[in-house]
C-alpha cells in the first residue's frame, strides 16, 4: 500500500475530537486520525463532512455507536468505495493501535481494529 490509512473517527458531539487529542498525547503521532462530528448535521451534510475528511485516501471510518446517524452515515458513504472500512464501537485502544499499523489495507486495519479493541475490553482486570 502506497499511502497510509487515515483514519476518521465519526461521532457524536465532540467525542471524535476527544479521542484524536488522546491518542495524539499518548503516542505524539499528528495527522493519522481526523476528527468529524454529526452535530448540528443531517445525513447529506454527514457525508460532505466524511467527504471533505476522507479526501482520495484510502481510510478506516471509526464510529462512536453501533446504531444510529453516525454509522448509517458511515456505511452510506463507504458503501462501494474499496479503499474505505468501517469499524463501530471504537475504542482508544484500537485508535492506539491503529496509529502504528497503518500500512495495511482498510480490510485488514478494520480487523486489526477489532481485534485490539476486543482485547482491550474486560472485566475488572488489571
Amino acid at each position: 500500500m502506497s499511502e497510509p490509512l487515515l483514519g476518521v473517527i465519526v461521532s457524536h458531539a465532540a467525542v471524535a475530537q476527544a479521542l484524536v487529542a488522546a491518542v495524539s498525547a499518548i503516542t505524539g503521532v499528528e495527522g493519522a486520525l481526523v476528527a468529524v462530528s454529526n452535530e448540528g448535521c443531517d445525513r447529506p451534510a454527514l457525508s460532505r463532512r466524511l467527504a471533505e475528511a476522507t479526501g482520495s485516501r484510502p481510510a478506516l471510518l471509526f464510529v462512536d455507536l453501533p446504531g444510529g446517524s453516525c454509522l448509517t452515515g458511515s456505511l452510506t458513504f463507504a458503501r462501494g468505495k474499496a479503499d474505505l472500512a468501517v469499524v463501530t464501537g471504537v475504542n482508544l485502544a484500537m485508535l492506539l493501535d491503529f496509529v502504528f499499523h497503518r500500512d495495511v489495507t482498510p480490510a485488514e486495519g478494520a480487523r486489526r481494529a477489532v481485534e485490539a479493541g476486543g482485547r482491550a475490553i474486560q472485566v475488572g482486570a488489571a
